[in-house]
């Protein structure tokens, strides 16, 4: 017979590769999961929608009877998926409920090795939630610095050499600018929690985690007020790069070239807060696709002062880096790590 879990056990076996599988209809799926989880739908969309209209009009019992009369049709195929994962497996849905109970019931008679997350994706959003409102948090150091200082590329340098990193733009699927979401398809709050929760359950041993400096909203999610608080008053190391390099650091991060539509679309909405002549100049740029050019009277005349003008952050808790390149920018907040926390004496995983 399979077993249940709670959501803290789940966290603990995800950590050891264990296969989280997501039983809820795509659509489901889609709008928010558990960070790793694959999808194995009992029902497709349409079924889910068959069955729910059973339920309201007809009752449970004839909406278990018309879900069991769709599910035993695909039996076969749905246990075929299961076969070829990775065991063990946890199983999920909603609330813990019907869909979740006879995945693993129909898998556990295979003699596939199963259990199921008690309470479902619900009481696991809860249970992250209260990590997220009560957990120790760590020491932060932040990253920040005006828009194309290469911050995103140092944290993913940094995170792969095994320092402890946070990335809240990655969490958010955006990049946190007006233009941040061209090419991307925005996170929602429930899976930008999801995602924060869950990594600051994993560093919370951890002497301090970098991250990058950030609004409180970035793009359609809101960073959860307690961390971000603690995020304002953390150390800030302010990276400062020549104009060309941060021109070019954008133009491969964002490849207008690719989105000119929805470049000229997003340059509309902030026209009217750039002085009229260069609006105009930008504007002809963009006519012209001359990148290089928008970029830099953005930066200058669009992103600079803004940022400057909402850059509240105490003196004290500043450290300038100057650097020529990303790569050099690097090196020179390793060096700062390493003197301030003696990275260097520390075995990093």
């Amino acid at each position: 017979m399979f077993t249940d879990v709670t959501p803290a056990t789940l966290f603990q076996l995800k950590q050891k590769g264990h296969t989280i599988v997501d039983v809820r209809s795509p659509k489901e799926f889609e709008e928010a999961t558990i960070p790793g989880a694959i999808n194995i739908p009992l029902f497709s969309n349409n079924e889910r929608a068959t069955v729910g209209t059973a339920y309201k009009h007809e009752g449970q019992e004839m909406a278990k009877n018309v879900g069991l009369e769709i599910f035993s049709k695909k039996l076969p195929a749905f246990i075929e998926e299961f076969s070829q994962l990775k065991t063990p497996i946890t199983v999920f849905c909603w609330r813990g409920g019907m869909r979740s109970k006879t995945a693993a019931s129909v898998v556990d008679l295979m003699d596939i090795p199963i259990s199921r997350l008690t309470g479902g994706i619900k009481a696991y959003h809860e249970w992250n939630i209260e990590q997220l409102n009560t957990l120790y948090l760590p020491p932060l150091i932040v990253l920040n610095g005006h828009t194309g200082n290469g911050k995103t590329h140092i944290l993913h340098q940094l995170k792969e050499e095994g320092y402890p990193v946070i990335d809240l733009e990655g969490m958010a699927n955006h990049r946190g600018s007006i233009f941040g979401h061209i090419g991307l398809e925005p996170s929602n709050q429930r899976t930008f929690d999801l995602l924060l929760g869950e990594a600051l359950i994993k560093y919370k041993d951890e002497p301090f985690i970098l991250l990058e400096g950030e609004s409180s909203r970035i793009g359609k999610v809101i960073i959860p007020d307690r961390f971000y608080q603690h995020k304002e008053t953390s150390p800030q190391l302010f990276l400062n790069l020549p104009i060309a390099e941060r021109v070019r650091n954008i133009l491969v991060d964002y490849s207008p070239q690719d989105y000119h539509n929805q470049f000229v679309e997003s340059f509309r909405l902030i026209k009217r807060r750039i002085h009229t002549p260069v609006a105009h100049a930008t504007e002809q740029a963009l006519v012209n696709r001359d990148y290089p050019a928008v970029v830099e009277n953005l930066l200058l005349y669009y992103y600079d002062p803004r940022y400057t003008y909402s850059t509240t952050c105490s003196e004290n808790l500043i450290t300038p880096i100057d650097a020529l390149s990303v790569e050099d920018a690097k090196e020179k907040v390793k060096q700062f790590l390493s003197s301030k926390h003696s990275i260097h004496n520390r075995l990093l995983y």
